[in-house]
């Protein structure tokens, strides 16, 4: 499950094959596919079956982010890829289990798919993706790489 502000910075570096390679299925709803505005092979757009939720919860977060976390919650055992602290909040409130975008990569590096996760996170800085310095550090501890001096 994925919002668009993960498609969109993997798209941005040309790295958008690391999430049907890191999870075995990637949904998304209706809302996310129109926010990211290209049509992918393998992401699975699935219509939400109460939109209810969704409405309710844009008023905390954004249309998609609304979508997502409703999508997921009607989903049973799903990872939800959200990058947005206020979205991450709102979901794990809803006991939904959540990775980020570079949660994924650290994923992607562990199953062999990338060999360094450091490179990749400062493409996606380049092209304007958000990550603390305190997340930037600990995905790269993780990772067991160092920063670039």
């Amino acid at each position: 499950m994925t919002n668009s502000t993960c498609l969109i910075a993997l798209e941005g570096i040309g790295r958008l094959d690391l999430l049907p390679a890191v999870y075995e299925e990637v949904f998304a709803p209706p809302a996310v596919q129109a926010e990211f505005g290209t049509e992918i092979e393998w992401l699975v757009v699935k219509e939400l079956s109460n939109p209810t939720v969704s409405m309710a919860l844009q008023f905390q977060v954004g249309k998609g982010e609304a979508a997502a976390i409703a999508l997921a919650s009607e989903m049973s055992d799903v990872y939800i890829v959200l990058d947005d602290k206020k979205a991450r909040r709102v979901a794990r409130q809803m006991g939904l289990k959540i990775v980020g975008t570079p949660g994924t990569l650290l994923r992607a590096k562990q199953q062999g798919i990338i060999a360094e996760v450091c490179p990749i996170l400062e493409e996606l800085k380049s092209v304007g993706f958000r990550c603390s310095s305190s997340l930037y550090g600990e995905v790269l501890r993780l990772s067991g790489e160092e920063a670039p001096r």
